[in-house]
């Protein structure tokens, strides 16, 4: 089992739910197998940019 992860960039990943979490990193939520994790990923994660660009593309 998977859980979806997303750090301060608002960038998304998975990270095996048995593990630590990597500093940086929190829950996102959602769980399941790595298909199920990777699709919510593909659906959700629609602006690839960092958090920090595109705020600074954005002003």
């Amino acid at each position: 089992m998977f859980d979806v992860v997303i750090n301060s960039e608002q960038q998304y990943s998975i990270w095996p739910a048995h593990k630590e979490l990597p500093i940086g990193w929190k829950k996102a939520g959602i769980n399941g197998t790595e298909t199920e994790c990777l699709a919510y990923i593909k659906e959700n994660w629609v602006d690839m940019r960092p958090l920090s660009l595109r705020q600074v593309l954005d002003s």
